[in-house]
């Protein structure tokens, strides 16, 4: 179990989301404030979605301040890339909980200030109406749209 968290973000900053998944339970659970809910195969194809949709060389991610406990961990990790839909530059800065079963991550949970998100991706669009619950559920909304769309152009 140690070291999974780092192999995690290992593989996302090399954009390996295949590597990534491997680390993934089956039953996996993630949350994240842009998505929502995802399971199974759709958090996993979540990550191919991400890794395949950055085609330049500004992406990357960082991890620190892992913590193992028991049957979890505690990461910070930042993102920083180019928001395609408006070309301007993000730094996400993201704390992630995992709880293990089997010993691969059953949860993953991504909490983030969606404001400051939607602020750096969409400027005064984002800062106007990044905080809120309006916002939250079209920006899922549109995220699970883009979600669906690549799973079927996956098989």
């Amino acid at each position: 179990m140690k070291n999974v968290i780092e192999k995690f973000y290992e593989a996302f900053n090399n954009k390996d989301a295949k590597t990534m998944i491997s680390f993934y339970n089956d039953d996996i659970v993630f949350k994240d404030p842009a998505f929502g809910t995802l399971k199974g195969e759709q958090a996993k194809n979540m990550w191919l979605m991400l890794c395949q949709s950055q085609k330049n060389n500004d992406f990357k991610v960082t991890v620190s301040n892992i913590k193992y406990a028991k049957n979890e961990a505690t990461a910070q990790w930042e993102a920083f890339y180019i928001f395609s839909k408006t070309g301007r530059k993000v730094h996400n800065k993201i704390n992630g909980h995992f709880i293990f079963k089997d010993n691969t991550i059953i949860s993953h949970i991504d909490d983030f200030n969606l404001h400051k998100w939607a602020k750096q991706a969409l400027g005064f669009k984002g800062w106007l109406l990044g905080g809120t619950s309006f916002f939250k559920d079209k920006l899922q909304k549109q995220t699970n749209t883009l979600l669906k769309t690549f799973e079927k152009n996956q098989r």
